[in-house]
């Protein structure tokens, strides 16, 4: 089940009797398991009938000893078991995923990793209740993420800002849905709308100076511009460094590569389409950079990252300062 699926049952209340929540990405994890902490019982019947235990100080067996109590005056009883991925004698749960405490709303909690899909313990919590692995997102799909956040909330961000956001804080979401609950309270009621000046004061990445407007640069060409931002990232070094920007170059040449094999890469939303964008306003970056960028040229520049990402690790690199890397990199890519 997806996590929009889960959630929709979960307001309908519409409870599994397990919920074995995996994966790499803690964010939606965290969500569901906080949704059902504070929504499944009423708060009066907490006290006797919710238990939170941690997977570093239980047993499988005593977790399903806790999960096959009746509920106390209430409809249900909830356990939640948090870093469920420190149980590693898995057998009771096995025996118990067969036949659920129908009374029972238990939620395994295991970050950083996942259980194995062919083994039976999968099979069983598939038939029992909601199997749920917690993807990291990739980074093209962070925008999506943050304008659907904000819009639940009822607040709007132009896509600069949003890329701004994404390319600053990057897929971490739950620190990225912090910072936009930063800037959703900073917001005046009569104006629900997220600039780029918002993004500058309340998550500190300058509107003229940052990842975006450098990756703007190069793909435009703007030699004056793109060298006044490494200038200022050279004397700022809190600001921007070439570990920061690295990624955020390489990937943007990496589909620029990519997007020359599009068999109609005239067309925004056939390269939108096969770059996987969620938009053809993202696409028209691509656009320009292969009018600006032959195909040649840009099989040269990634190889040129992956040197320039080399000498930052100290290969071939005894003392050349991060700052003129990066003066070096963009060198070779405007000329």
């Amino acid at each position: 089940m997806t996590f929009e699926a889960i959630m929709r049952d979960l307001k309908e209340r519409k409870f599994a009797p397990v919920y074995y929540l995996m994966g790499e990405e803690s964010y939606y994890i965290d969500q569901i398991s906080d949704w059902i902490a504070e929504n499944a019982l009423q708060p009066e019947e907490r006290d006797f009938n919710q238990t939170v235990l941690f997977g570093s100080d239980v047993t499988a067996a005593q977790v399903v000893d806790a999960a096959k109590r009746y509920p106390m005056m209430a409809e249900r009883q909830v356990v939640i078991v948090k870093e469920a991925q420190n149980i590693r004698n898995t057998e009771a749960f096995e025996a118990y995923m067969q036949k659920p405490m129908p009374s029972t709303v238990l939620v395994l909690c295991h970050k950083n990793g996942t259980i194995d899909r062919r083994k039976k313990l999968a099979g069983y919590v598939e038939k029992a209740g909601v199997l749920f692995e917690s993807k990291k997102l990739k980074d093209r799909d962070l925008p999506a993420f943050i304008e659907m956040y904000l819009r639940a909330k009822g607040v709007s961000i132009d896509p600069k800002s949003n890329q701004i956001i994404a390319d600053s804080i990057g897929a971490d979401l739950s620190r990225l849905a912090s910072e936009l609950d930063k800037v959703i309270i900073s917001l005046p009621e009569q104006d629900r709308r997220v600039t780029p000046q918002v993004v500058e004061d309340q998550i500190g990445v300058s509107k003229d100076f940052n990842g975006f407007e450098l990756r703007d640069a190069i793909i435009n060409k703007n030699v004056f511009k793109a060298n006044q931002i490494i200038d200022y990232f050279d004397k700022n070094p809190k600001a921007g460094s070439i570990y920061a920007f690295l990624p955020l170059l390489f990937s943007y040449f990496q589909n620029l590569m990519v997007a020359y094999y599009c068999p109609k890469r005239n067309d925004p939303t056939e390269v939108a389409n096969f770059l996987e964008l969620k938009s053809s306003w993202v696409a028209q970056q691509y656009m320009t950079g292969m009018r600006n960028f032959t195909a040649m040229k840009t099989m040269q520049i990634i190889h040129k990252f992956r040197e320039m990402d080399a000498k930052s690790k100290g290969l071939d690199n005894p003392n050349t300062p991060p700052g003129e890397l990066m003066k070096e990199l963009v060198f070779f890519i405007l000329h």
